[in-house]
């Protein structure tokens, strides 16, 4: 007893240990607009015909679809037993499988919009306004700041947020990085 106590507390510590765990995040959403469409039709000529498509996918485990007027909204989940290692293949699948249905959808419809990023977290966000200068100043010097951000090591993705086109104004709020890995 004595020596398998000794054996787990010598173990324990040779575990590994991470921050942020990797994990695999196995949803998406796919958004389609159809302006002036109302919710059934919305139902009936564009989230079923989707929806049927999905199906085909491997290791599809659940599909769910919320329609209202001119939009309709699908969550695509995998599988738990869909392995990790060929999650980007199977989102690659959905893109294409949807996309083959596209030219079949009405006229007027646009996307569809995928969205598998789920796993990208914001680790920092930065606020940059200038009073005093220029737009195009504050936008060259925030696009020199993401670029020395993504120098770090460790930093995956750096975007910008809520950032204002409008030339008369000198704020320019950006994000972060995001994603660390």
């Amino acid at each position: 007893m004595v020596v398998l106590l000794a054996a787990g507390a010598l173990s324990f510590f040779e575990l590994g240990q991470d921050e942020d765990p990797p994990f695999t995040f196995r949803a998406m959403v796919i958004r389609v607009y159809w302006p002036g469409a109302s919710a059934q039709q919305m139902a009936e000529q564009v989230a079923d015909r989707i929806e049927r498509k999905l199906q085909e996918v491997p290791y599809a485990d659940k599909i769910r679809s919320y329609s209202k007027p001119g939009e309709t909204l699908i969550t695509f989940q995998l599988g738990d037993r869909s392995p990790a290692a060929e999650i980007q293949q199977l989102w690659y699948q959905v893109r294409k499988k949807v996309g083959d249905i596209r030219g079949s959808l009405p006229a007027g419809v646009q996307g569809p919009f995928f969205n598998d990023e789920f796993g990208d977290v914001y680790g920092v966000i930065f606020a940059f306004s200038a009073d005093g200068f220029s737009y195009r100043e504050l936008k060259d010097y925030v696009d020199w700041a993401r670029q020395q951000l993504l120098r770090i090591p460790d930093v995956a993705k750096v975007d910008l947020i809520a950032c204002r086109t409008r030339r008369s104004t000198s704020r320019c709020r950006t994000g972060g990085w995001r994603s660390w890995r």
